[in-house]
């Protein structure tokens, strides 16, 4: 529901005739339990809180202490400085530990009585940083400088895709003048490639214990025959 929740529900707006009407006995504790209260059309829900008076201002009271612009304008309140007391830094045992090794010392009422003799302080980083910001000069600026802005014009006329078109020009130039630099040595690839071996004449091979065998089978039927036929064939 939209808005804020409005005060409980009294007794007189849940009377008969009204749009909260309830049968039987009425009771505040009705009132008071979120479970059964019921919603109202078109309004926020009920508070199942008891709140004070009408007569009740809710907030924070604060008295006036001052008399407004006018006791602001012609009376300023000062705060009066207070005097910064010196900061008291640790002792440096790192600087004089070594040095009371160095004079003899090998007890610890030798060690004290050096530390009060030789009392090294530690720095103060805060007044270093101050020392070094004081040699800054006063007209120095910090941070990085801002871009050049880009130029409409160059970028309305594509000035930078023809830019960009003549450094890939001038790329591929380059590297066919590389490649026609490299020199392949020539191997027995290459060099086959080029010289073809000329193809070999298929011969059928037989043994030479073969070679005076006469043949023990004739199916010519005479030697007349035989001839001819190898003359044709050859």
């Amino acid at each position: 529901m939209a808005g804020s929740r409005r005060r409980p529900m009294g007794l007189a707006e849940a009377g008969p005739g009204t749009e909260n009407e309830r049968l039987g006995v009425i009771r505040l504790s009705m009132f008071r339990n979120p479970l059964i209260i019921k919603p109202e059309v078109g309004k926020p829900l009920r508070n199942c809180y008891s709140l004070p008076g009408l007569d009740f201002t809710y907030g924070l009271y604060l008295p006036r202490r001052d008399g407004g612009v006018a006791e602001a304008i012609g009376h300023w309140d000062t705060v009066k400085e207070t005097k910064k007391k010196k900061r008291i830094m640790p002792r440096n045992f790192l600087t004089m530990n070594p040095g009371a090794v160095d004079e003899g010392c090998t007890t610890a009422r030798e060690f004290g009585l050096y530390y009060k003799y030789m009392d090294i302080r530690c720095k103060d980083p805060t007044g270093a940083r101050r020392g070094w910001a004081s040699k800054i000069p006063a007209d120095m600026t910090f941070g990085r400088p801002a871009r050049p802005s880009t130029p409409i014009f160059d970028i309305i006329q594509h000035r930078y895709k023809e830019l960009w078109m003549e450094r890939q020009r001038a790329r591929t130039v380059v590297q066919e003048i590389e490649k026609k630099k490299l020199e392949v040595r020539e191997n027995r690839t290459t060099f086959l490639r080029t010289h073809r071996p000329p193809p070999k004449e298929e011969s059928f091979w037989h043994p030479a214990r073969l070679e005076k065998v006469e043949p023990h089978l004739s199916t010519f039927p005479d030697p007349g025959a035989r001839k001819k036929a190898l003359s044709a064939s050859h």
